[in-house]
């Protein structure tokens, strides 16, 4: 899957149709002229969405896919009803928005692990023509056939969830500081746009205690009218409650100006930036003399970290200190409103 960006993604559902009902009389010994027995169709099966929180893209989805839930079957003879349609179930990653692709109208916002929603519903079952006796009309050769499910088109929009999101120019370091805190092995190489995806990373500690931190897709000036891959990567910086801003000495922006840009590409996108928590680190200082790392933090908010993933320097404090600002957040998020 190199080279896609998975977080949007449009297939269609199609909800299973009912079964029809069918014309049956029952054939009884010395009753040359039995009633009606035909049965009902069951019904077509439902099309769910539920959250799964172990997913973390839409990978499993292809632009263009149809899915469909079961069919039911016909009905019976002697009033033998037709088996439902299995239900299909779709799992789908937390922070996904689900649109009605034709209308554009959103239809959820999953959220939550275990958030479960009924996008389509089964086609209603067709009745057997046992429905239509009366005492006028003791043989009825009328059944009626089951109902086309529900379709739909669907548009999937993953706004990535983590607790706090690594932001910054195209090879700032971010990718290399996610491997370099977790188990999480992004794609990292010496050239523009390696990240193509943002990737998750758990940081864990001896206590139990764990984050995860997400690697968001490197930003350009112009990101915010799409220049690049812009608007689709200025999504995900919504939802982190936790902005760490990654600025590095090696590029032809100064660290000041890269973050700048920064926050005024975040600012111009739309995202409220007063209630989300920031902190910024200085990368690649193994690259840096002691005069030079001096200098630049200078210019830099107080507090700036400096840190290189190459050598491990000022990591564990970055952890610390970040660790602390998510504990901080988790509590204000648990308190009552």
């Amino acid at each position: 899957m190199e080279g896609r960006f998975l977080d949007r993604v449009v297939i269609t559902v199609r909800a299973g149709k009912g079964g029809d009902g069918i014309i049956a009389f029952r054939r009884e010994a010395y009753v040359p002229k039995g009633g009606p027995s035909g049965g009902d169709g069951g019904r077509g099966g439902h099309v769910w969405l539920e959250v799964n929180r172990k997913l973390t893209t839409l990978v499993d989805f292809t632009n263009g896919s149809i899915f469909r839930a079961e069919k039911g079957t016909p009905g019976g003879k002697n009033d033998m009803t037709g088996a439902r349609g299995k239900d299909l179930v779709l799992y789908i990653p937390p922070g996904t928005e689900v649109f009605d692709h034709d209308t554009g109208e959103l239809l959820a916002d999953m959220t939550e692990p275990g958030q479960r929603i009924l996008i389509a519903r089964g086609g209603e079952n067709g009745l057997g023509n046992a429905n239509f006796a009366t005492p006028e009309r003791r043989t009825p050769r009328i059944r009626t056939r089951g109902r086309p499910g529900e379709e739909l088109k669907l548009r999937f929009e993953l706004k990535l969830m983590a607790d706090a999101g690594l932001v910054g120019f195209p090879n700032a370091g971010k990718s290399t500081l996610v491997s370099r805190i977790s188990a999480a092995r992004p794609k990292v190489a010496g050239y523009p746009f390696t990240t193509l995806s943002p990737s998750l990373g758990v940081v864990k500690f001896t206590d139990g205690f764990s984050y995860v931190v997400a690697d968001l897709p490197g930003l350009v000036e112009g990101a915010s009218r799409g220049v690049g891959l812009g608007l689709r990567f200025l999504r995900h910086a919504e939802r982190n409650r936790i902005l760490v801003f990654v600025v590095s000495p090696d590029m032809e922006v100064t660290p000041e100006g890269q973050l700048a840009t920064l926050r005024n590409e975040l600012l111009e996108y739309g995202t409220d930036l007063t209630g989300i928590s920031a902190m910024a680190v200085l990368s690649k200082c193994d690259t840096l003399t002691a005069e030079e790392e001096t200098r630049l933090l200078a210019t830099l908010p107080k507090g700036t970290m400096p840190l290189s993933s190459a050598t491990g320097k000022g990591v564990q404090e970055f952890l610390r200190r970040l660790g602390k600002l998510i504990l901080q957040e988790r509590r204000k998020g648990s308190e009552p409103s």
